[in-house]
């Protein structure tokens, strides 16, 4: 269970990471680009964000079997990475996920 469990927060904390790596390039490094003329985080900002998604697609295939997600939650989880705040508003699914391998009478620290 345990074991489980931390494979859970680990994604949720890759996922969190893409999240707001995804909101950097898309709030902060684009808006310099197009509407400053200054395309200098762009770069450095795309190919964090690049990393962050490959190890979120990682993180579903290495963390995610065994976990007692359905197809729907799997394809939701997915789809999440594809929109800015898509994996902020999956969390509270993974984080349900989570509850359930939870032993009875343990208190969530998270």
């Amino acid at each position: 269970m345990e074991f489980s469990r931390t494979r859970l927060r680990l994604f949720r904390t890759i996922a969190f990471v893409e999240g707001v790596t995804t909101l950097a390039l898309f709030l902060v490094a684009m808006p310099m680009k197009y509407w400053l003329g200054n395309p200098a985080l762009v770069p450095p900002a795309g190919a964090i964000h690049g990393a962050a998604w490959l190890a979120y697609l990682g993180g579903m295939v290495l963390l995610l079997p065994g976990q007692g997600l359905s197809a729907w939650n799997w394809t939701r989880t997915f789809l999440a990475s594809l929109f800015p705040f898509g994996t902020f508003l999956n969390d509270a699914m993974l984080k349900k996920a989570e509850a359930r391998i939870m032993p009875s009478g343990e208190a969530d620290p998270a």
